[in-house]
């Protein structure tokens, strides 16, 4: 083989291992950081990792806050209209934050399938549900009945 040839080879061969180590280190990055959506019923059903960082959403129970005396944590339950999923918060919830309103709570779950968040996010004004929350809503059928509420607390 020609040795300019030889030598072009030897420089492409060392470009695209670069890049494919490069991709691979990226995509390794990028998949330890996915916090995938599950709802409610996608809990429930055990579709959603053990362990795995996760953002669950719905609207929050009525009657199902329960605040601890001694400490920062937060119990309440989630709801999508089929299912319910309990969650544990530690720390201060967000001004917006009250029964009845849609959230997404990011977190792992434990073993009796109870998601222990470490950040609660609630709708920033009151027309803004997460897309997420209302599609979840929407296909159960709760979406109407929620926004039917918001009209008649609005009058």
């Amino acid at each position: 083989m020609n040795p300019i040839r030889k030598k072009r080879l030897i420089i492409i061969v060392a470009i695209l291992l670069g890049v494919i180590a490069t991709v691979a280190l990226g995509l390794t990055a990028l998949q330890q950081n996915i916090n995938l959506f599950y709802t409610p019923t996608q809990i429930a059903n055990g579709e959603a990792p053990q362990g795995a960082r996760i953002r669950a959403g719905g609207l929050v129970k009525e009657g199902s806050l329960t605040r601890s005396e001694d400490s920062l944590t937060v119990d309440f339950v989630v709801t999508d209209g089929d299912a319910d999923t309990g969650i544990q918060y530690r720390g201060i919830l967000p001004d917006l934050f009250r029964e009845g309103q849609g959230i997404v709570a990011l977190g792992r779950l434990n073993d009796k399938g109870v998601l222990i968040a470490d950040e609660v996010l609630a709708k920033h004004d009151e027309n803004y549900m997460p897309p997420e929350v209302s599609s979840a809503l929407e296909k159960t059928g709760m979406l109407k009945n929620y926004q039917d509420g918001q009209k008649e607390t609005n009058k």
